[in-house]
């Protein structure tokens, strides 16, 4: 009938209750598609909405987390401020001090010391460290297999596995002797297969003064973890590879052998280690090795180095990318490089790997002036999106297919996070000798150091949420290939923890 406000009609059996709930439920579907309450999302998690899909809920929680903290009234207050004089790191709520002597977890409203060991000598240094964590679904040879636990590596070869809550020492392996020296842990498989990489092998002036060429340049050791067995060990050297490389890493199967000439060049680990694998060993068995009896892993023989290339391998794909930086990731299979060439730093080519063809909108140039650089890499949670990062913005870009041309694909931009700041203009004032006054002024810089914006970058939840999409299942490959690790934490010499402050229950509930 014209003129009347449309009603909901009470059912026979529908309580006052029911009926403003119902009420309520209309109003919410009419309200904008990607607005969220978060009291209202709590009270369906109380409820069980989401009790059937873990993955689910874990979207949802951090989805609430990301609206908590991504509105503009949010304030944060510093609870808890340490400093140390080396290198900070933080990996799975646990943050290492005094070169991985002291453990604090973070996961606690206020951040408590795990485990505080006494203070090492220089012979124990610390070089590298991984965390990890026991496989689901699978019954281990040991029980402390079971628990998390760090896996070091000393400046004199030895190669530990520390609990992860008290740094008590689970398993010893010493790796080589004075022929190499072991610096570098990585993943070739997250979790499963581990990469030890030496440093590079170079002679003294002297030797080299007198003509004598090193044509090691570096070792590989290899080992499947949980439980940790010894694959093999594998020689670098000049013969093969030539005498430009720079330096070496594998990842996912594939060993990538840089060149200071700026190219990077990709081979088959796997294939290489069936072919030259001239005989396998199992840790804490003795061998017979070129004349020497030992026990692998055990001082002072170390592990053998029994795999010899003794031929170039296979090259699965050659690439030029300034200061060797190089990334493959996407579906289908794209690869990020910054053109070899001094003016184009910063400047990043997204292209395909099947053709090489650039790919529509694939030059990404966020043309900031800031202390660091920004940089850019494939997501891990294997959805084929590409986070850029800058000094005060944060872009996260997806791959698609072009309209009417299925054959190419273009770089799109799902969302931008912005850091607000105040851009003020400092003015100064210098009086000179003579008692003239000179006005300087200038602009702050973009990533200015007394205007540090926290950058959550670690949750997958938070993208997949803000996307409403699931992750993508490209091949087993899809994770960044790229020298130094992009998941190594940048260090530095204080770290705080800073909590929600707030007078709404949802922001106590999580700070």
């Amino acid at each position: 009938m014209r003129g009347r406000k449309p009603s909901l009609r009470r059912g026979p059996g529908m309580c006052p209750r029911a009926a403003a709930s119902a009420a309520g439920g209309s109003r919410a579907a009419s309200r904008a598609p990607g607005a969220q309450n978060v009291c209202r999302l709590l009270a369906r998690r109380a409820h069980g909405f989401y009790a059937r899909d873990a993955g689910v809920a874990h979207r949802k929680n951090l989805g609430l987390l990301r609206e908590i903290m991504c509105q503009e009234s949010m304030k944060f207050k510093n609870v808890w401020t340490t400093h140390s004089a080396s290198p900070i790191a933080y990996e799975r709520g646990r943050i290492y001090l005094d070169n991985y002597q002291c453990c604090i977890s973070s996961i606690a409203q206020e951040p408590r010391i795990l485990y505080q060991k006494p203070k090492c000598s220089k012979s124990e240094k610390i070089e590298d460290a991984l965390l990890l964590e026991c496989p689901l679904g699978e019954m281990l040879p040991s029980p402390s297999d079971h628990k998390s636990s760090l896996i070091v590596l000393t400046v004199q070869n030895w190669l530990l596995r520390l609990s992860a809550d008290s740094g008590e020492i689970l398993e010893k392996i010493y790796l080589a002797g004075s022929c190499c020296k072991f610096r570098y842990l990585s993943w070739d498989t997250p979790q499963e297969v581990m990469v030890v990489k030496s440093a590079q092998n170079k002679l003294p002036a002297a030797a080299r003064q007198a003509g004598i060429q090193q044509s090691a340049l570096f070792y590989l050791a290899v080992f499947q973890v949980l439980p940790l067995s010894f694959i093999g060990k594998v020689e670098i050297n000049t013969k093969i590879f030539g005498n430009s490389v720079t330096d070496v890493a594998v990842s996912n199967g594939i060993l990538i052998v840089m060149h200071s000439i700026g190219l990077v060049r990709l081979y088959n680990f796997q294939a290489i280690s069936e072919q030259f694998m001239e005989q396998p060993f199992d840790l804490g068995h003795e061998f017979n090795w070129n004349g020497q009896v030992g026990v692998v892993g055990k001082y002072p023989f170390g592990l053998p180095c029994n795999i010899k290339i003794t031929d170039t391998p296979p090259l699965l794909f050659e690439a030029s990318s300034l200061e060797n930086a190089f990334q493959i990731g996407g579906y289908p299979w794209h690869y990020i490089i910054t053109p070899n060439k001094k003016k184009h730093k910063g400047v990043f080519h997204i292209c395909s790997l099947k053709d090489n063809a650039l790919a529509k909108n694939g030059i990404q140039d966020m043309k900031c002036c800031s202390l660091e650089p920004d940089w850019i890499y494939f997501h891990p949670d294997m959805s084929g999106r590409i986070i850029h990062v800058g000094p005060n913005l944060i872009k996260v870009l997806k791959l698609k297919e072009v309209k009417n041309n299925a054959d190419q694909m273009e770089i799109a931009e799902d969302f931008t996070i912005v850091a607000n700041r105040e851009n003020c203009v400092n003015n100064t004032v210098t009086v000179t000798a003579s008692g003239r006054v000179v006005k300087k002024r200038y602009n702050l810089l973009d990533d200015d150091p007394e205007q540090e914006v926290c950058k959550f970058l670690s949750t997958v939840g938070v993208l997949n949420h803000h996307t409403h999409q699931p992750p993508l299942q490209p091949p087993a490959l899809n994770s960044p290939a790229e020298l130094p690790r992009p998941g190594a934490e940048r260090s530095g010499g204080s770290c705080g923890a800073g909590a929600l402050a707030g007078d709404r229950p949802a922001q106590q509930a999580l700070s």
